[in-house]
């Protein structure tokens, strides 16, 4: 999905996701599970409010996205923090002219934007191409149980002074999915610009994760509710993944 639109105002939609914890969760794995080393890609990097904070904690950082608009933002904010960090424009089952990585990194329910499991599982085989020995892949996805029982034809809202947004959700054609219809109305300066877009996102069950896994050669470290902590992790609403390339 490349995001048209949605560039512009992604941060101040997102300003309540709590970075700075999701961060230090995967730094903290990477020191306890990977093979040492500090060059990391974080694939569908957006705009790059996870890039700069692992560049923040010592790692040699290479973004890779899908949408010009968005890593144009996240050169920014890396420029201004001070990194130097390379920025590419690239499908993420398409992973090519790179040096190996000691960890691969796909945040935000990024994985959930491929809709064929043939898709996630020539996602997962690039990223397994492009890792170190005992390199480290970690992402994260809705679960089964927020797409169809939060998601499932919900309608959500809010009003901003900078930008306002109506998303209404509906079943997708693949089960497990939805499509995210967006209407936002951005603040301008002199009046409020609306702005059309289309999400489309599927999921898949933890035991499908961990096949499509081990599919492609990784061995499971850990699964997990990460950062936002649940009682039964069937039943939270994002699920962390952690694998290992052997």
């Amino acid at each position: 999905m490349i995001y048209k639109h949605f560039a512009s105002v992604y941060d101040r939609l997102m300003k309540d996701v709590p970075y700075d914890e999701w961060a230090q969760f995967l730094h903290q794995a990477i020191q306890r599970y990977g093979n040492g080393g500090n060059r990391v890609l974080d694939l569908a990097c957006g705009t790059g409010e996870i890039s700069y904070r692992m560049a923040e904690l010592g790692y040699e950082l290479t973004g890779v996205d899908l949408s010009g608009e968005m890593l144009a933002v996240a050169q920014e904010k890396m420029m201004k923090k001070g990194f130097d960090a390379l920025f590419i424009e690239q499908d993420m089952r398409e992973l090519k002219g790179y040096k190996p990585f000691d960890a691969v990194l796909l945040n935000c329910d990024s994985i959930n934007y491929l809709l064929k499991e043939e898709d996630v599982v020539k996602t997962f085989q690039a990223v397994y191409d492009h890792l170190n020995r005992n390199g480290l892949f970690l992402f994260d996805a809705h679960s089964v149980h927020k797409m169809e029982k939060i998601f499932k034809h919900a309608v959500f809202a809010d009003n901003d002074e900078d930008v306002s947004y109506i998303w209404k959700c509906f079943d997708g054609e693949y089960p497990n999915s939805v499509i995210h219809e967006l209407t936002f109305f951005v603040n301008n300066g002199t009046d409020y610009v609306r702005l059309d877009e289309d999400h489309y996102q599927r999921t898949f069950s933890i035991s499908e994760y961990r096949h499509m896994l081990e599919k492609c050669g990784f061995t499971i470290v850990d699964i997990t509710d990460g950062i936002f902590q649940s009682p039964d992790i069937e039943q939270a609403e994002r699920i962390f993944y952690i694998a290992k390339k052997s």
